[in-house]
């Protein structure tokens, strides 16, 4: 019989490639400044928190990049004044330039002019639809408030026999729909 602190430690499995030190150093550890192709190349790899199949930059978030002095700049806007993602995607941007070796930068948040889905990319809307959330349809307009119906097509089969179910859905930047065809209900990203 063992005594209970005597018990047989297990063996761990050994790694395939052993994390070494050198493993954490940072992509751009020469120093030497990103262009501004690298700069959006490596912001289009962040993804949105809430809509992980698209990144910050085809919502059109990122703003603009410019490096001012040895110190490279991100203007980064909301979706929305409220929305709640908006610190966490700030240091998501921060954390992806940091590891690509960019000492401290500097994420700035800018509210005017206002983010507007007329901002997401083509690419953007594409990969919207293929997760099952219907894009912003048209150019974001102020019709609605005066009793204009949206017609919005949805994104499992196409059908534009569709019908509000909420004017939120799984956030505030998005209502809930229903296809009356395939009886799936969906997301749609409300044009703002």
């Amino acid at each position: 019989m063992q005594k209970s602190g005597n018990q047989p430690r297990p063996i761990p499995a050994p790694l395939e490639q052993p994390i070494i030190a050198s493993d954490r150093v940072p992509a751009n550890v020469g120093g030497e400044q990103l262009t501004e192709t690298q700069l959006w190349q490596l912001l289009d790899e962040v993804k949105d928190p809430e809509v992980p199949v698209v990144s910050v930059v085809e919502l059109g978030i990122v703003r603009s990049i410019q490096w001012l002095d040895n110190q490279l700049q991100v203007a980064v806007t909301p979706t929305y004044s409220g929305c709640p993602a908006t610190e966490l995607i700030e240091q998501q941007i921060a954390a992806a330039l940091m590891q690509a070796g960019i000492r401290d930068p500097q994420v700035t948040r800018v509210l005017n002019p206002a983010w507007t889905t007329d901002w997401i990319s083509d690419s953007g809307r594409e990969k919207l639809r293929a997760y099952g959330i219907a894009p912003p349809q048209g150019s974001a307009s102020k019709m609605t408030l005066l009793g204009h119906a949206e017609q919005i097509s949805c994104p499992h089969c196409g059908s534009s026999h569709t019908e509000q179910v909420s004017e939120f859905g799984s956030t505030a930047c998005k209502a809930l729909y229903r296809c009356i065809d395939c009886l799936e209900p969906f997301d749609y990203f409300k044009c703002i």
